[in-house]
């Protein structure tokens, strides 16, 4: 298997694809303002392959493994062992029978994530938007493909949320602009440019415990928790190697 702005406050109650980085259709398309609710057709299981699989493998994301490891869940369609072994710790995480079968009880608990535009039921894409446009526009990828790719980080972490008890998350850095990015001095060729990568504030909660927690949660991308915020971010999905700043592995 393989600089901060104030944050936005977020909506607590519930609501209600573009490939990573390259814009190709992979999935439904969440369109927003609409009431919404991925229509799962049917029961998923280890060897199935398909739109729906690459959805499940986007909204397990973040349950990739256990303990740490430089493992992530490869979004390809294709339900294999990577993709059963996230699904089982999901399940267990949310009080499921833990069979690696997304029948409709864990389909159910995948929509109770979601917010009727896309986001999830934690998140909102307000927070991932480049804080001087207030768009997903003017990256290194489409508009589009940037919300998608924000799409899918809000995922691993509503995971990462889950694993630290629940406690709230503040995103103080999403996407960015590459004139965004040049003025706070990010790096040339940052995975914000891209919408996979977050800066992150977690109140009461040591960054070494954000990034220790972060580990098994997919992020490919880990800067180190002694900064005053902690970076997370997904670049393995774009073919980057991984980094982990701080990482034992």
């Amino acid at each position: 298997m393989t600089s901060s702005s104030s944050p936005f406050n977020r909506r607590t109650v519930l609501r209600g694809t573009l490939a990573a980085g390259t814009g190709a259709a992979l999935g439904p398309l969440l369109l927003s303002g609409s009431a919404y609710a991925y229509s799962w057709s049917r029961t998923l299981t280890q060897g199935m392959t398909g739109a729906d699989v690459t959805e499940l493998q986007i909204r397990v994301g973040g349950w990739a493994t256990g303990s740490a490891g430089h493992t992530r869940v490869a979004v390809d369609g294709d339900f294999g062992p990577g993709t059963a072994t996230a699904v089982r710790l999901f399940q267990s995480a949310y009080g499921l029978s833990s069979d690696a079968v997304a029948g409709p009880a864990t389909q159910s608990q995948l929509n109770a994530l979601q917010q009727s535009d896309g986001s999830t039921v934690h998140f909102d894409f307000s927070e991932f938007t480049d804080r001087v446009s207030g768009t997903f526009a003017g990256g290194k990828v489409s508009a589009a493909a940037a919300k998608e790719n924000a799409r899918r980080a809000m995922y691993k972490l509503e995971a990462l949320r889950k694993k630290l008890g629940n406690v709230p998350i503040t995103v103080n850095s999403g996407f960015r602009s590459i004139a965004h990015n040049a003025d706070v001095g990010g790096a040339s060729d940052s995975m914000h440019l891209y919408g996979t990568a977050a800066d992150l504030d977690v109140p009461g909660v040591a960054n070494r415990t954000v990034y220790q927690k972060a580990e098994t949660c997919g992020f490919s991308g880990l800067e180190t928790y002694a900064e005053d915020h902690q970076h997370v971010d997904s670049r393995a999905d774009l073919g980057r190697a991984w980094w982990w700043e701080d990482g034992t592995v």
